[in-house]
């Protein structure tokens, strides 16, 4: 566990009052702010009740992991320990545990993925204290694990090369054949966005017909507007801000950021028709070695004002309804999310893009081995 937490040193006084003060905002700091929250396990213990350290599996990547191990570590002195791997990894991870677990805290993966640990009895029930601020949809019905962030999947375009008047409205929109040639796609098969678009539309039919053929023929017809299958996101992003392709179908808040961040000419177009919104969620790991501390962590990272951090510095879309002054990116953003039977979809979507892989793909395309 190479990647496990690194020793936490206050360089300077500054650094230290700064720690400080972002903590107690993280964990509710001020007296009118923790009167908002009803009481928990939390708040009715203190950091002496906690053993003394907590391990995480997350798949959100070192900056934001690392933030919050700082502010967590300084509001209860408990060693915070994190492995930085993918949702997939995670789950067999965990699996490969069951008997001799090591993590108390899954931090984050799409709800499918915690549906598929549930039904295999790795998780434990919590009811987290802002229980009531998630809609039924953004968590479990027996509290196996909630909802932190949401992810809309949309339709990106080049700001230079086509006017939002121009742009694609919906997903049949990008059939006509005014966009050949202007299609760039990330390699679906290597990508949780893209397998997640591209069943998305053999879904819409299937629910209906029972059959993926009407799904299979508009991945055809949206093969032949494809320019290319880029190998990795960063390819795909390029070829579309140099303009060798004007469009793409990517995920809302990694567009947003690209266009904030590194001022690449991107704009998104939410699908008139209804889009597939991916729920990331937490969890706790069943027979945790630490379960006092992993249900102060599951609180810390879901407070409102973990919330509102995670939307405006990484781009992350609450599940929670009642955090206030979120970025316009989001409160301007009218979502209509796709209904999906995520068991079925669970279930269908691997057979579904291997048949698009091998019977669909025109591989000269394909630029996935580049």
């Amino acid at each position: 566990m190479k990647n496990l937490r690194k020793s936490y040193v206050i360089s300077s006084l500054l650094l230290a009052a700064l720690v400080f003060v972002l903590a107690g905002c993280m964990a509710g700091g001020s007296s009118d702010e923790a009167s908002d929250e009803p009481d928990t396990d939390k708040n009715s213990e203190s950091a002496n009740d906690l053993e003394e350290k907590v391990v995480v599996y997350s798949p959100h990547g070192k900056d934001i992991l690392s933030e919050f191990e700082k502010q967590f570590e300084a509001e209860y002195d408990v060693d915070m320990q994190f492995l930085d791997m993918g949702s997939q990894e995670i789950l067999d991870r965990v699996r490969s545990e069951k008997n001799n677990t090591q993590a108390d805290v899954w931090w984050g993966a799409p709800q499918v993925n915690f549906d598929k640990a549930k039904e295999e009895e790795l998780l434990a029930e919590y009811k987290p204290s802002y229980a009531d601020t998630l809609p039924d949809m953004y968590h479990d019905e027996d509290w196996m694990w909630s909802g932190t962030s949401i992810t809309p999947e949309v339709i990106l375009y080049n700001t230079k090369e086509i006017s939002e008047e121009e742009a694609p409205k919906d997903w049949d929109d990008l059939l006509d054949p005014k966009w050949k040639d202007e299609i760039i796609i990330r390699y679906p098969l290597a990508s949780g966005t893209m397998r997640t678009i591209f069943s998305s539309m053999i879904y819409r039919t299937y629910q209906d017909t029972q059959s993926p053929e009407e799904g299979y023929e508009w991945l055809q017809k949206l093969d032949e507007n494809t320019k290319e299958y880029s190998a990795n996101p960063e390819i795909m992003y390029n070829q579309v801000a140099k303009g060798v392709g004007s469009l793409s179908v990517w995920n809302m808040p990694d567009t947003v950021m690209l266009a904030k961040e590194k001022g690449y000419p991107f704009d998104y177009v939410i699908p008139e028709s209804g889009t597939p919104v991916l729920t990331e969620g937490i969890a706790l790991i069943k027979d945790a070695p630490h379960p006092k501390a992993a249900k102060a962590f599951y609180e810390f990272v879901n407070t409102k004002e973990a919330a509102k951090l995670l939307a405006e510095t990484y781009y992350r879309i609450p599940t929670r309804e009642d955090i206030e002054d979120l970025p316009a990116w989001i409160t301007e953003t009218d979502i209509k999310p796709m209904e999906i039977d995520w068991t079925l979809f669970q279930e269908k979507s691997q057979n579904w893009m291997e048949h698009w892989d091998n019977k669909i793909k025109n591989t000269e395309k394909d630029k996935s081995g580049e």
